[in-house]
Formats: C-alpha cells, structure tokens, sequence
C-alpha cells in the first residue's frame, strides 16, 4: 500500500469513527499514518545522507553532519517496531548504521546496529538491506584490517546484488573487492575483478563507480 492509499484509508477511517461510532477506527487511521510518516522519515534521511556523499566528495574537508539524519533513521526505526514492522525496522537500522559508519566514521557504534540490521532483513527475507548490510560490515572488518572476514562479507553482498540485478551496486562491491585482494597479494585476481567491475560500471552508466575502479586498479598496479 502506498502513500496516498494510506493517507486516504486514515480518511475512511476518520468517517467510520465519525458516523459509525466505531471505536477502534481512529486508532488504526493513526498506525496507517505512521506508516506514512516512517516512510516519509527515511525517505527524507536518505536525501540528507546523499547531500553529505555530495559534499565529501567536492570538498572532504567542508562535509559536515546533518544532525537531521540520525534523528530521522531513528525516527523510522521507532515508528516501524511500533507497527511490527520488521523489515522496515531492518532497513532503518541499516541506515542508522550507515550513518555511524560514514558520516561519524564510528565503526564501534557502527557494527552492532547493522548485525542487528542484517538478522531482521535476514528473517523478513528483505535481501537488498541484507546486502547493504552486509556490504558495510564487510567495510568495517577491511578497515580493521581482517581481510578474510572482509572478503566473505563483501562476496555475500555481491551474491545478493547481483541476484537483485544491481549491476552498479555489484561493480561498487568489486571495487573493495580489488583492493582485498591486493592486500592479500592475490594480484591476478584483483586485475580480474577490476576488468568485472570496469564492465559492470559502464554497462550500468556509474560513472563514479568507474572512477572508484580506475583508482584501484591503479593502486593494484602501482603497488607492484
């Protein structure tokens, strides 16, 4: 159901407790409208979230947090678990995770919220927020530097993303992949996956992505 279905619903509602007396109308009108207002809430992190991957890469030294985009995600967070809405919860906590990660460079706060992410989306069977999930949790053990652990994370989320069809996303994932595979000395198979995602990006018009791949692949060919 969307949002317009929502919001016309808590209408109807509105009229059955009016004129019907129903005593429980007015209540379900108001869940349909938090529904409406935890998809609104992430909606609106996401775009702030956006603005700030705008700002870090024009001027990394200027990007600053939106104290909006927590508040937000945590926002639809609690409206999702007050409807009993599991995948919502996971996809929320994801960003919240996300947010931790990116933006506040805090993998200790990080971490936790996205395995509690990851085992919601993996219950409610959501397998593009257990990718997304998992594709930051494979960036925190890179940044720890525990690269087995990276690699089976970031191969996980690939698996997903490519079942999805998120070719862009795919190439993203192989772009971490390169360079664990560099800093394992798997050089050949760094040179394969740079090739996979150079193709994937194109096909897929992500030019950024193709950027992140000509800057690996570099890497990997400077460091030998």
């Amino acid at each position: 159901m969307n949002a317009h279905d929502r919001i016309e619903r808590s209408r109807l509602l509105y009229e059955r407790a009016l004129f019907e007396e129903d005593a429980g109308a007015l209540a379900e009108a108001s869940q349909e409208l938090n529904a409406v207002e935890a998809d609104l809430a992430l909606a609106r992190g996401r775009l702030i979230h956006g603005r700030f991957l705008e700002w870090r890469n024009e001027n990394p030294g200027r990007a600053a947090e939106d104290p909006r985009e927590l508040a937000l995600f945590k926002r639809a967070a609690q409206l999702y678990g007050d409807l009993g809405d599991d995948r919502g919860v996971a996809e929320a906590l994801f960003w919240i995770g996300c947010c931790h990660q990116v933006v506040r460079q805090d993998d200790t706060a990080a971490v936790p919220v996205l395995e509690r992410s990851l085992e919601l989306a993996s219950a409610a069977g959501d397998e593009k927020t257990m990718a997304e999930a998992l594709r930051h949790l494979g960036i925190a053990e890179h940044k720890a530097g525990r690269l087995d652990a990276a690699r089976q994370r970031l191969e996980e989320s690939t698996r997903f993303r490519r079942q999805l069809g998120l070719q862009a996303g795919v190439a993203a994932n192989l772009v971490g992949l390169i360079y664990i595979a560099a800093g394992q000395g798997r050089r050949e198979d760094a040179l394969t996956l740079a090739a996979q995602a150079a193709a994937l990006a194109e096909v897929s018009g992500a030019h950024a992505i193709l950027r992140q791949v000509e800057e690996a692949s570099a890497a990997v060919t400077e460091s030998q």
